[in-house]
């Protein structure tokens, strides 16, 4: 098989970007972005869904976090689209449930090369540690289109926000992990009767 690997440069005036992630990884990560909230959740998605990840970002976080956490869920997209590939043989869709302590998410991911994204979680606070919450969606926005994956994130239960976010992550590194493994019964077959993806 292939390896399953890229690497992203993406350069705007508010932001210079660069994404490595290897699909066939074993969780690890590496990140330095100035948001950590950010990438203690990203963490999560290296981990649970086992692909190695390393980011680097500098960007204006003078003004906020906006640019920097939309324009890296743009270029995480762009390197998972690329490391992907023509998708045969992948199981396409995934899908997870994670639950920690009182908050309960469900992600529910397909490959299907159409971006969308349907998130409902509704927050209890509006932000984590000065973290603007709202901003995960403008992250996961990013993240489908330029992945072209339908995404739907929910947030089924919790009180606590940090723990809502958490599942969250932790359910799409897994959901994730899912679609994009091997199937050895589609060896060679793209996941589709329209025969692409």
């Amino acid at each position: 098989m292939a390896e399953r690997k890229a690497r992203v440069e993406r350069n705007t005036l508010e932001t210079q970007i660069t994404v490595e992630i290897d699909l066939d990884g074993t969780g690890k990560s590496s990140f330095d972005t100035g948001v950590p909230f950010l990438e203690h959740m990203m963490d999560q998605i290296a981990r649970h869904g086992l692909v190695d990840l390393n980011i680097v970002s500098k960007g204006d976080l003078h003004i906020d976090d906006h640019h920097t956490v939309e324009d890296i869920g743009i270029t995480l997209g762009q390197a998972f689209k690329q490391a992907v590939g023509d998708k045969k043989g992948i199981r396409r869709y995934g899908h997870a449930y994670v639950p920690l302590d009182e908050a309960l998410s469900r992600v529910v991911i397909d490959l299907s090369g159409r971006p969308g994204l349907m998130m409902d979680v509704p927050y209890t606070r509006g932000a984590v540690g000065g973290f603007d919450v709202d901003l995960f969606e403008e992250f996961f926005h990013g993240f489908v289109n330029h992945s072209m994956v339908t995404l739907h994130i929910d947030n089924l239960k919790g009180k606590n926000t940090h723990h809502q976010i958490e599942t969250v992550f932790k359910a799409f590194g897994r959901a994730l992990r899912m679609a994009i493994e091997m199937d050895e019964r589609m060896a060679g077959i793209t996941p589709s009767t329209k025969g692409s993806l």
